[in-house]
This record gives C-alpha cells, structure tokens and sequence, in this order.
C-alpha cells in the first residue's frame, strides 16, 4: 500500500470511529461532529501533499521531521482550511478563524512556522485553543514526514517522541502475548513508541503506589494514567479491552476522564486536538 493509500486509509478509519463514538456518547457527540469534519479537510490536504511531494527525493524529505515547511505546498489549502473551521466549528473557534482569515499571509506563515518548530515541546502553556487552527492544518504534513522516516533505535521509557522530539499526548496498551504492551502516542507526529507500562512518562517515577489508573464506567476501555509525585496525567487507551478502538480519536470522547482528574488537582501532560 503507497503513503497516500495508507493516509486515506487512516483518516477513514478515523471518521468511522468518530461517527460510531458520536452515536454511542451523547455528551462527546458535538465535539466529534466536528472533529469528522476536520479528518475529511485532513484526509485532502494529506492526498495533495502526497501528491505534491512525489515528485522529491525520499532522501530529503525524510532528512529531519521538523525541516523547514514546504508552503508551496501548504498555504493553497489553507484559506479553504480556515472556511472548513468558520463553517462548522463552536462559535469561538469559528470566530477565531473569521480573524485568522483577515490577517495578511504573512501572518500565516508566522503562525504556522512557530508551531511547526515548537508544538509539543513548549507549548505546555499556550493551551489547546490557542494553537488549534495550526495544529489541525498541519498534523497530516507531520504525520506524512513521519512515514517516510526511518524507524528510530527502540529505546524504552524514552520520555518524548525519537523522531520529533515532542512530549507524548496519551498512552496506547497494545495486545501481546496473554497481556498487554505499552506504547506512547506523540503529540505532534502521532508516531507511537515503546515505554514501561509503571513509568510516569512526565517525571520517571516508578513507584506503583504513585501511579493510580482511573478508569471511568462509559468507557471501560480509556483509563487515567496519573501521577501522584508530580501530579500530571496522560490517557491511555487500552486496545486489550476494545480492539475497535482508534485512540486519537477515542482520547476525543473521554470527557468523563479529563474533568475527573482536574478535578483531583492532575494537569494532563499534552491537551489533544480539542482540548478535551
């Protein structure tokens, strides 16, 4: 299967997941209607950069993730891009990209080179919101460079991504053997790697009794993963208990989870997509 089949593939699957968690959890069902809609903008821009970069060396575009962006290549799509968020986004997110529409392509560039260079690195600050409209944009550009990078040297508990350098957004439990192997999903190139499953990826505390797993009962499958030395949290998707499930997309409807834990004074290690 060629790069450009396996990311129609992926997005596919992803809008199949959406929809189905959209029918099943009422109260995730807005934010995964409109998640639907970014994958199908995602799923097209991914086809077009696929397309576009055929004509290049593998070599250099595999040379480093975070190489400079090929705005040649993105900023066409981009202006359609803010139209998608306007038209179908909640009223805030909408209104920020009616403004982000306005500004002089300058402005785009600027906003989409310091996220390509910074996001999921140091931008524990910035806050979900504030770097939505690029990190929607350009999460399939990330997620194509990292396909054609060569698989970095399996290292175990490395705390942020080996191709990017990102910090994790959430863990995966994959089936193997009779149990289960852990994995983290990056932030920035969804790329996952391998990682012990007693292990804060925040800090490298190994106490097991210093890492409660919370599990909410609409969703037996996604589970807190806390830390009670320094109090950050990532989810986890446990694909042991439901093989179904597409953890980017399942983290979407994990609300329950999520105001669980900041209720108990956890602050989650990276916000996802929507900042849920």
């Amino acid at each position: 299967m060629t790069t450009p089949q396996t990311g129609a593939t992926e997005y596919d699957a992803r809008i199949r997941r959406a929809e189905w968690l959209s029918s099943q959890h009422a109260f995730a069902a807005e934010f995964l209607d409109f998640y639907k809609h970014v994958a199908a903008f995602q799923k097209m821009l991914r086809a077009n950069i696929a397309a576009s970069s055929g004509v290049k060396s593998r070599d250099a575009l595999s040379a480093e993730l975070r190489s400079p962006l090929d705005l040649t290549v993105l900023l066409p799509h981009f202006r359609g891009f803010l139209s998608t968020i306007e038209q179908r986004a909640p009223a805030a997110l909408a209104k920020a990209a009616h403004q982000m529409s306005l500004l002089p392509s300058d402005s785009w560039i600027a906003s989409l080179e310091a996220y390509w260079q910074h996001a999921g690195k140091y931008d524990q600050q910035v806050g979900a919101f504030a770097q939505f409209l690029p990190r929607a944009f350009l999460q399939p550009y990330a997620e194509f460079r990292a396909s054609l990078m060569p698989r970095a040297p399996m290292v175990v508990t490395v705390r942020v991504c080996p191709l990017c350098g990102a910090r994790p957004l959430m863990g995966v439990l994959r089936v193997e053997g009779d149990s289960g192997k852990r994995f983290l999903l990056c932030s920035f190139c969804s790329q996952e790697w391998e990682f012990r499953r007693i292990h804060c990826p925040t800090c490298g505390e190994e106490a097991e009794g210093k890492l409660p797993v919370y599990v909410a009962e609409q969703l037996p499958h996604i589970r807190v993963e806390a830390c009670d030395t320094c109090k950050f949290f990532v989810t986890g998707v446990d694909l042991t208990k439901d093989g179904h499930a597409i953890p980017l997309v399942d983290d979407l409807a994990a609300i329950p989870l999520t105001l669980w834990a900041h209720e108990h004074g956890y602050s989650r290690l990276q916000p996802n997509l929507l900042g849920t």
